[in-house]
């Protein structure tokens, strides 16, 4: 693809869908300044390209709960997915396989759990808790009886953060019917005071025992945070500010990655995620300490612009700038990459 593919992919998504949804899809919290910033602090990481080490051979397989991905990023959950193209997540599903990244459903999904995990490619599904535990279990029993891998636990979400974009009275005329298909009379968008505010470290290992699945925490910012996750029983970490889409002028996941790391040392795996767009992107999340990077809005901006082919298009395009970001580092594999990094902790 060309030099700004990512820019370019936006702007085709945007005059494709309708403006509402492609404003909630882009939209912020507050004053949008944590989703303003979150590409800068990927675009400050500086290398030292490593040079005189023979021949670099590239290869940026990961293993991940178990199962062994072509490629180090992957797709993260994402709502509304059926606004950018009716096949949703079946279209991310396929695409997903077919470049050989992970994939994370959304608990807000416009498919049934059993059709995404009928297309046949591995799948985690993302969670919250409700106030009452036992009423977001319908929805994990249905998830788990289709088979994800992992089950990816959203912390950061006491109530949806205010989005000035787009609220739900906006949507009117827009066909949501879909919406959230694996929830009976679930909680409605935007709905506040029913996610659990309540969260404790005892809730990982509930999660786990209910589900006998890995449970990946998602929405940490705080090296404490971080080490309390770990010691609850976390199966990793999930560095992310929900896209910039909750309490505004949070850190960005680039710096919140950086002392999470330190912190934790080599103990856990490390996930990341926010203002991600390219292979360059990757590398730098990979040096600052990130295992397995996941990309939100990109392609979701590619399920809009051109569906199942736009995702998997999207996904080999970073695939392919990743690989010459390695081989131009000197370094081959993502675990390698704070040999490359400027000022490696």
């Amino acid at each position: 693809m060309p030099s700004g593919w990512a820019a370019d992919l936006r702007r085709t998504a945007e005059e494709r869908l309708p403006s509402v949804v492609a404003r909630y899809y882009a939209a912020g919290s507050g004053e949008e300044i944590t989703a303003r910033e979150a590409a800068d602090g990927w675009r400050a990481v500086r290398f030292v390209p490593r040079v005189l080490r023979g021949a670099v051979e590239v290869d940026t397989t990961t293993t991940l709960h178990g199962t062994t991905y072509a490629r180090s990023f992957g797709i993260a959950p994402t709502s509304l997915q059926r606004c950018a193209d009716p096949r949703g997540e079946l279209a991310m599903a396929e695409a997903a396989g077919e470049a050989g990244v992970p994939h994370v459903v959304s608990s807000n999904a416009g498919h049934l759990f059993s059709e995404i995990a009928a297309v046949g490619s591995p799948w985690w599904i993302q969670t919250y808790l409700t106030s009452r535990r036992e009423d977001a279990l319908p929805m994990i029993e249905a998830a788990c009886a289709a088979g994800p891998e992992a089950v990816v636990l959203t912390v950061d979400t006491p109530v949806p953060g205010t989005k000035q974009a787009a609220g739900d009275a906006d949507f009117v005329g827009v066909d949501l019917s879909w919406h959230r298909a694996n929830y009976a009379g679930g909680v409605a968008p935007g709905q506040r005071g029913r996610w659990a505010g309540d969260l404790m470290p005892e809730d990982i290992e509930w999660l786990h025992r209910r589900t006998g699945l890995p449970v990946v925490v998602k929405g940490v910012l705080h090296q404490a945070d971080a080490l309390a996750a770990r010691d609850a029983g976390a199966a990793a970490v999930w560095v992310s500010n929900h896209g910039g889409r909750q309490l505004d002028r949070a850190i960005s996941t680039a710096v919140a990655l950086t002392r999470i790391r330190a912190a934790l040392g080599p103990s856990l795996p490390l996930y990341v995620d926010g203002g991600l767009a390219g292979g360059a992107d990757v590398l730098a999340a990979h040096a600052l300490g990130a295992d397995a990077v996941f990309l939100g809005r990109l392609p979701l901006w590619a399920l809009a612009a051109d569906g199942r082919n736009g995702v998997l298009t999207c996904m080999n395009a970073v695939a392919e700038e990743l690989d010459e970001a390695l081989l131009l580092a000197g370094v081959g594999r993502p675990a390698d990459a704070a040999e490359a990094l400027e000022d490696p902790l």
